[in-house]
C-alpha cells in the first residue's frame, strides 16, 4: 500500500501538504482536518486496490489525490470513490473521458474563487477551450489570453479532466539582448516563464504550486525544450506564440497525445522576431484554418479587461505597430504568411481592422516603398 521506499507515502505528503509517519506497521496523519481527512480516503483506496492485487502506479495515483479533493466529501466511503472515477479497473483513477469544465464559473484551487468570462469575447474562448482540443487566440494585451488559459487548465486539472498541466513559452527577449543571464538553466528561463506563475498565483497558493511542480503535476517548460515529447491526458498551453517560428510551431503542436488539449495564445501586433514574417502563429492560422478539431477566437480592444487606459494605450500605439511591421515586413519576396499573395510593399490589414481602412495608418505610395514622401514641386 505505501510502495517501495514508501513512495506513495512521499508523493501524498508532497501533493497534500499533510505529515505522515510510519512506525510498527501504522501510518500516523496529522495537519488540518480537512487535508487529513482526504490523505485517510487516499490510503483508503491504495488499501482497496492493493487488496484486490491492484497497486496504482505514479501517475494512477496523482489522480486519485486529485478526484478525492473534488468527487469526494468526509466520509465517503472507498468503494463509493472507485465508483465515481469513471470505472478503470485499478481503483477507477484515469481522467475523466468527455467531460468539460463549467465555462460560466471556472473552480480553481483558491478557496472562494471562481473565474468567469468578463465579454462576450472571452465566453467564446472558454466555449472553444471545453469544445476543441487545440485552440489558437489571437487578441492584443490586456484581453485575458494567457490567464483564461490557464484558469482553463487549473479547473481541468481540478476536476480530474487531465492529470498534468504543461505551461509553454519561447525565451525570446521583447527588443533587448540581455546577454549571458547567471544562476542554472532554471534561473536562466525563469524570467521569460514569469508570466504564465503570476497567472498560476491566482489560481493557487505558492505552497501548492510548489508541490505540484515537485510531483510533476504542472510543468512550466522554453518551448526549446518541447522536442521528442509526446504528451497525453495533459491540457499544453503555449503563450506568445507569435514569437514561435514556423519549424518550432509545427514541432509543437505535434507534441499533441491522446486525452490532452492545446490552447495557443498570442499577439500579432507584438512579434519580437528579427523577421516578423517568419512567426509560427501567423503561419498556424493561415495553415490550419478549417481543419477540423482545432478553434480559432480573436479578441479585440473591446475584451481589454486590464486597466481602462490600457484600452486607450492600445488604441493609441496602433498606426505605430503598423508603420514598425511595414519597415520591416513590406518588402518581403512571396506570399505573405498572413494571407494570400500581394504586391511587394503591401502589409495584410491589422487582425482588428480591415484592409486600406482609415486606422491603419499612413498609405504606401505607388512605388510600394513604404512610407516615401512624395517629391516636392520644383514650382513651389
Amino acid at each position: 500500500m505505501i510502495g517501495a521506499a514508501e513512495r506513495n507515502l512521499k508523493i501524498i505528503r508532497e501533493t497534500l501538504g499533510v505529515h505522515i509517519t510510519t512506525r510498527d506497521g501504522m501510518v500516523r496523519l496529522s495537519g488540518s482536518s480537512r487535508i487529513v481527512g482526504q490523505a485517510t480516503r487516499v490510503l483508503e483506496e491504495l488499501a482497496h486496490a492493493a487488496r484486490q492485487h491492484q497497486p496504482l502506479n505514479r501517475h494512477q495515483l496523482l489522480d486519485l489525490i486529485t478526484r478525492v479533493g473534488q468527487t469526494s466529501t468526509p466520509g465517503t466511503p472507498a468503494a463509493e470513490l472507485s465508483s465515481t472515477a469513471g470505472g478503470d479497473t485499478a481503483g477507477g483513477v484515469r481522467p475523466h473521458s468527455g467531460g468539460s469544465i463549467e465555462i460560466d464559473n471556472l473552480e480553481v484551487y483558491t478557496r472562494a474563487r471562481r473565474i468567469r468570462a468578463a465579454t462576450e469575447g472571452q465566453r467564446d474562448y472558454l466555449k472553444a477551450i471545453a469544445t476543441h482540443d487545440l485552440t489558437l487566440c489571437i487578441g492584443p494585451a490586456g484581453t485575458g489570453k494567457t490567464y483564461l488559459a490557464v484558469a482553463a487548465a487549473t479547473a481541468m486539472l481540478k476536476r480530474g479532466l487531465v492529470r498534468k498541466l504543461v505551461l509553454v513559452r519561447p525565451a525570446v527577449e521583447a527588443g533587448e539582448r540581455l546577454g549571458f543571464l547567471p544562476g542554472d538553466m532554471q534561473q536562466k528561463v525563469n524570467p521569460f516563464l514569469r508570466p504564465l506563475l503570476d497567472a498560476l498565483h491566482d489560481m493557487m497558493d505558492f505552497e501548492q504550486i510548489q508541490r505540484f511542480m515537485a510531483v510533476d503535476l504542472i510543468e512550466i517548460i522554453p518551448l526549446a525544450f518541447m522536442r521528442g515529447r509526446t504528451l497525453n491526458d495533459c491540457m499544453v498551453i503555449l503563450d506568445e506564440a507569435q514569437n514561435t517560428t514556423r519549424p518550432q510551431m509545427l514541432m509543437f503542436l505535434t507534441r499533441l497525445g491522446h486525452g490532452s488539449k492545446m490552447i495557443v495564445t498570442g499577439d500579432t501586433t507584438q512579434i519580437d522576431l528579427e523577421d516578423p514574417g517568419q512567426s509560427g502563429m501567423v503561419d498556424a492560422v493561415r495553415r490550419l484554418r478549417g481543419v477540423k478539431g482545432v478553434a480559432f477566437v480573436k479578441l479585440a480592444q473591446a475584451d481589454i479587461v486590464r486597466h481602462s487606459l490600457v484600452q486607450r494605450i492600445v488604441e493609441a500605439y496602433a498606426p505605430t505597430r503598423h508603420q514598425h511591421r511595414r519597415l520591416h515586413v513590406g518588402g518581403q519576396d512571396g506570399p505573405s504568411a498572413q494571407g494570400p499573395e500581394r504586391p511587394h510593399g503591401h502589409l495584410p490589414a491589422h487582425p482588428s481592422q480591415p484592409a486600406n481602412s482609415p486606422g491603419n495608418g499612413p498609405q504606401e505610395t505607388d512605388s510600394g516603398s513604404p512610407m516615401t514622401p512624395a517629391p516636392a514641386d520644383k514650382n513651389s
